[in-house]
């Protein structure tokens, strides 16, 4: 296991390292680059011959990659200049990504909790009304762009009837006590009930909007594979041999349905806490992704680097949890 688990690590840091390569590159092949983001469209050029030169950018591509990787690796990945100018891009990184976890754990768990039960039980019972009605519903879920939803739901739940807040992750005013950044785990810490239900209130909308693409690709999967295992033949000899039903579908069903799904759950994670850029827009939550979409809006080139390689790093990372997760349920993934 432990050999497993090193090897996956350094093929982590291959990725991640050739992945700034490329988001290095691109980002300065963008048309107007660093210098015009940061002197506007009206510098002169002797004003853009001397930044051009103070920010190393006459220098060939791989010194600069060089030096990039060299800031980077100490923690300095330089100010922003339009998402919140002035402050270091780690700072406005370490401020967002709190908002863009709560957001997509409960976006999750709500896929999860009713994505895994459905895809059961829509397998159980083939061809039926629920069966038909899931595959519709998961559908629906995949072909929904993800902002129209997003829409639909602020207007009707937070406009129409005011039964929860429309955007932002707390209520303004509210005099509330910060330990960790994470809104409803301080108030559950500091014992601040109201300030907790109030943070929670403000994740309902948004999560709802997020997780309709996971829940539909998870109710698949997961419908896909317990549809798959019920036609082995080590279930119907369990069948055979008088079993009980509880048992066949918890030892036999579940147990090995859930391989691909695990798998299923860990990608729409990571793919959560790495693009939530358009639902964070619409609610105006402050998290990564609304982030993201400031910086590409203003060219905010130091944020843009940081955001995109977090946020691969955290897909990576949240991948690499759920290929141990793999190795575990089934050992022989690590002799592979």
């Amino acid at each position: 296991m432990l050999r497993y688990t090193l090897r996956r690590l350094l093929q982590l840091v291959g990725v991640v390292l050739v992945l700034s390569m490329l988001i290095f590159g691109w980002l300065r092949a963008l048309p107007g680059g660093p210098v015009s983001a940061l002197l506007g469209e009206r510098g002169t050029e002797e004003a853009r011959r001397e930044l051009t030169a103070q920010l190393g950018l006459d220098q060939p591509i791989f010194v600069q990659y060089g030096k990039f990787l060299g800031r980077a690796l100490s923690g300095d990945f330089g100010a922003s200049t339009g998402v919140q100018p002035g402050d270091s891009a780690i700072e406005i990184f370490l401020q967002r990504f709190p908002a863009t976890v709560e957001l997509s754990v409960v976006a999750i768990v709500l896929a999860v909790l009713f994505g895994i039960p459905l895809g059961y039980l829509a397998a159980r019972r083939r061809g039926g009304w629920l069966d038909n009605l899931g595959v519709v519903g998961s559908l629906v879920g995949v072909a929904v762009p993800v902002f129209f939803l997003a829409f639909l739901l602020k207007y009707l739940f937070a406009v129409q009837l005011g039964w929860l807040p429309a955007s932002g992750r707390q209520t303004g005013g509210l005099d509330a006590t910060r330990v960790t950044g994470f809104f409803v785990l301080d108030g559950l810490l500091t014992r601040e009930w109201d300030a907790a239900a109030d943070a929670l209130a403000h994740l309902v909308l948004p999560a709802m909007a997020l997780a309709t693409i996971p829940f539909a690709v998870i109710f698949r999967i997961t419908r896909a594979a317990v549809l798959d295992v019920l036609d082995e033949d080590y279930v119907r000899t369990a069948e055979s041999k008088g079993l009980t039903t509880s048992v066949i579908r918890r030892r036999h069903v579940l147990r090995n349905a859930m391989l691909p799904v695990v798998t299923t759950i860990g990608l729409q994670t990571g793919a959560l806490l790495a693009g939530a850029v358009l639902t964070e827009k619409v609610f105006a939550f402050p998290g990564l992704g609304e982030a993201l979409a400031l910086g590409f809006e203003r060219r905010d080139y130091p944020v843009l680097q940081l955001m995109i390689i977090m946020a691969a790093m955290v897909y990576v990372l949240v991948n690499l949890v759920v290929d141990l997760s793999y190795a575990v349920i089934d050992p022989r993934v690590r002799t592979r």
